[in-house]
């Protein structure tokens, strides 16, 4: 059965939910600089905020942009203040209803998910797809080229309205979507709006019940645009590979990255998620070691080494884990 959203246009602006995402936005945030400046005249910045909502002036502003490498170059788009709270609001309301709809084995961007768990899930279904280590065990891994530039806004669009029945609300979603392109005009999402790391899921929804429910492909699992298949057979998975670029392509306007579409062996180590997978272990790609080393050369934040031990306690990385345990 369909999910619908409940929730009306007022419960996303009202005044009540704008506070609590102000509450929740601000965590870990109250030392950045436009944060401290939006507070200064919280109220008044929330109440103009509800008014322009409530009276269809709002117009979302535009994005600042700068480049990261996490570890690969990335464009990261920041909006203003006030669009970031707006975007909280929204998130807050529509999570609880999209993440009921989404597939387990579907770990980015989600409570109770995320990259450790997609790890063991992956370590689980390497033990089944093998017989327990019995059979060769292939792995078709995937990769979507240029994700978020390349989502198609009105495809979203239409796949909110099945489950959004307000208007108002799909209106105020639009003017976020729209308020970012690419290269061409209705292309694209931005990376950096937490609206987008809920709309890209529900985007590839479509593919997960496209590989579930009617490829009713046994081990499966996605996180973000990264995702794996494995079996004990080479064959099935060269047959699935035509059929996930056809849907991609003609449903979803996506293409699967030419130079990251490969099928290996378990045995051999696949590159997953930051680690290299084997039967009985998993150890860190090497450029990941090399920019934890250099990370921690020099007089590293607390903060930096605890999270890269906490990181290495993930997988086999012994020397490396001492090496940063003495860290001071």
């Amino acid at each position: 059965m369909k999910i619908q959203l409940l929730h009306k246009f007022e419960d996303i602006i009202s005044v009540d939910n704008l506070l609590s995402a102000w509450q929740e936005f601000i965590r870990g945030k109250r030392n950045k600089y436009d944060v401290q400046e939006f507070s200064l005249c919280l109220m008044d910045n929330i109440f103009n905020l509800h008014e322009e909502l409530a009276h269809h002036t709002y117009c979302h502003g535009p994005y600042q942009f700068f480049n990261i490498s996490d570890p690969k170059p990335r464009n990261i788009h920041k909006a203003t203040m006030r669009d970031r709270l707006l975007h909280r609001a929204i998130y807050r309301i529509l999570y609880p209803l999209f993440d009921k709809t989404f597939m387990a084995d579907s770990y980015s961007c989600r409570k109770n998910k995320g990259t450790h768990k997609a790890l063991d899930r992956f370590r689980y279904f390497a033990g089944r797809a093998s017989h327990n280590h019995t059979r060769t065990c292939f792995v078709l891994k995937c990769d979507i080229k240029k994700f978020f530039a390349n989502i198609d806004q009105d495809i979203l669009i239409r796949i909110l309205g099945r489950h959004i029945g307000d208007f108002e609300i799909l209106a105020l979603i639009k003017e976020i979507i729209s308020s970012f392109h690419t290269t061409k005009l209705g292309i694209g999402l931005p990376l950096g709006n937490l609206t987008s790391q809920l709309l890209v899921n529900i985007y590839m929804h479509e593919f997960d019940v496209y590989m579930k429910q009617e490829l009713r492909v046994k081990y499966y699992l996605r996180y973000a645009d990264d995702f794996v298949i494995l079996s004990d057979s080479e064959e099935y998975l060269k047959i699935l590979i035509s059929r996930i670029k056809f849907f991609l392509e003609q449903k979803l306007h996506l293409n699967l990255h030419e130079n990251k579409v490969y099928i290996k062996t378990y045995a051999s180590g696949v590159d997953f998620l930051g680690w290299i997978h084997f039967p009985h272990y998993r150890q860190l790609r090497t450029s990941t070691k090399r920019k934890i080393l250099r990370n921690t050369r020099y007089f590293p934040r607390p903060q930096t080494i605890n999270s890269y031990r906490g990181l290495l306690s993930h997988g086999n990385a012994h020397k490396l884990y001492a090496r940063i345990k003495e860290c001071r």
